[in-house]
């Protein structure tokens, strides 16, 4: 029999409670450190992520804000000031100025997404093992997306230097001491490079180096010539009208001046209405001079005179439209003959006087120069000095080098505003646009070229 002794021992035993909380806590004591460590890991990690979606917020903002070529240099750099360098620690810094924009769906936002890791500690404990394993140690991968859109505004330009040609400064002055844009903003796709005087231009965009022109300088990608297409489509029109006989009746100089033959000298009233037209187009073959002041009376709603092969020589004349008649030049043909209004007199300037249409395919234009022309016969001299040059509308001379050495202003009889598009522009003197008022130009048919001002930013992600 077991002794009654040992008996009592061992129920007492079982009724001996002392210890058990040691035991349980034993137990729970891994899953209990391992939310405790994993409890810390994730406020880090939050912590983390929130200074890296601070970084990326305000690197969206710094990209969308500076909206040029070098926006992800911006948005880096910016990261940067935040402790997220791009390639170092692991951290990847992506750039886009293509991301959609949530309220729009358009793809002109700018986003930031940076990406690194942070080692893992005792989460491990809870078999958590994250998202990497770099160089033996387990990592958890950490992420943060902004997305920010620019609030640039766009601003009308009255001088856009198209610098095809590859010319160096779109925009040079040699010294215009008084020269004056009056408000004007202009464009280089090129340099920019104002000498003694900043021109009186409001604000200077230039895609490279920009040196004191204008009020302030700023930066801005080149812009595509936005007449272009237009003007080449409405061109193309005119292989309906008559062909030009050939050789081209060219001026001859005799001693000090210039002639011509007598059926393409112009001297005064011209009433278009009662030529010969293809829907109020009238073509003219050669070079055209002036032997007397000469005006013009179009349709109402304006015409178009083109010049193949030929200058319109004002030979110290006038060469005006009538209040309430409209006209485009267009200068057409080929290479080896000049394709601009002159003045070839040795004497005191002639005056281009005209009033471009405000509706129809020339809407806006007074002078154009075909575009896809190319020859050193395009170029102009002494624009706004000789010839004197009073227009309203647009003077288009894509790849012709404009030498300003007068004033440029509206027409007698139209509304102001003045707008000219060249390859480059060389200003001295008094060269100058005169003020180009906001409305004038919708109210002559003309949307002028456009630039944007860079401004703030939202962020919308």
């Amino acid at each position: 029999m077991v002794p009654s002794s040992l008996i009592n021992q061992l129920r007492r035993l079982r009724a001996d409670e002392r210890g058990a909380v040691s035991i349980t806590m034993g137990i729970l004591m891994i899953p209990m450190v391992g939310f405790l460590a994993l409890g810390y890991e994730v406020s880090n990690w939050y912590l983390i992520t929130r200074g890296m979606q601070n970084a990326a917020d305000a690197a969206a903002l710094a990209a969308a804000i500076n909206n040029s070529t070098n926006y992800d240099v911006e948005a880096r750099a910016v990261a940067a000031q935040y402790g997220f360098i791009n390639g170092v620690n692991n951290v990847t810094i992506g750039v886009s100025n293509t991301a959609t924009c949530p309220a729009t769906g358009t793809t002109n936002c700018y986003s930031v997404t940076i990406s690194g890791y942070t080692p893992l500690l005792m989460s491990q404990v809870v078999g958590f093992q994250g998202a990497g394993n770099i160089n033996g140690s387990l990592q958890k991968q950490l992420n943060a997306l902004a997305v920010a859109q620019s609030a640039q505004k766009n601003t009308p330009l009255c001088l856009l230097a198209l610098a095809s040609s590859g010319v160096a400064q779109g925009i040079s002055t040699n010294g215009a001491p008084t020269g004056n844009m009056n408000g004007c903003d202009s464009m280089s796709n090129t340099g920019a490079v104002c000498s003694g005087h900043n021109l009186g231009l409001d604000i200077s965009f230039a895609a490279q180096t920009n040196t004191t022109c204008g009020a302030q300088q700023v930066h801005n990608d080149p812009i595509t010539d936005p007449y272009q297409s237009q003007i080449s489509t409405s061109i193309g029109a005119f292989s309906s009208l008559p062909p030009c006989a050939t050789p081209y009746t060219q001026e001859s100089k005799q001693g000090n001046h210039y002639t011509i033959l007598p059926s393409n000298q112009l001297n005064g009233p011209m009433n278009l209405p009662s030529y010969p037209a293809t829907n109020n187009t009238y073509k003219w073959c050669g070079d055209y001079e002036l032997y007397g002041d000469v005006t013009v009376t179009t349709p109402a709603s304006g015409a178009v005179i083109v010049i193949e092969n030929g200058q319109l020589d004002l030979n110290g004349h006038v060469f005006q439209t009538a209040s309430g008649s409209f006209l485009t030049i267009v200068f057409i043909g080929t290479g080896g003959y000049p394709h601009s209004p002159t003045d070839n007199t040795n004497g005191p300037g002639g005056a281009l006087n005209i009033t471009a249409p405000t509706s129809g395919p020339w809407a806006g234009m007074a002078v154009v120069q075909d575009p896809s022309l190319r020859d050193p016969g395009l170029d102009v001299s002494a624009a706004g000095n000789s010839p004197t040059w009073d227009i309203t509308g647009l003077i288009y001379m894509p790849h012709a080098t404009i030498t300003l050495k007068g004033a440029i202003d509206k027409s007698t009889f139209g509304n102001q505003c003045v707008v000219m598009v060249a390859d480059n522009f060389q200003i001295s003197g008094t060269g100058g646009i005169m003020k180009t008022d906001i409305g004038g130009c919708p109210a002559a048919g003309l949307t002028m070229p456009q630039a944007k001002i860079p401004g703030g930013a939202k962020l919308v992600l």
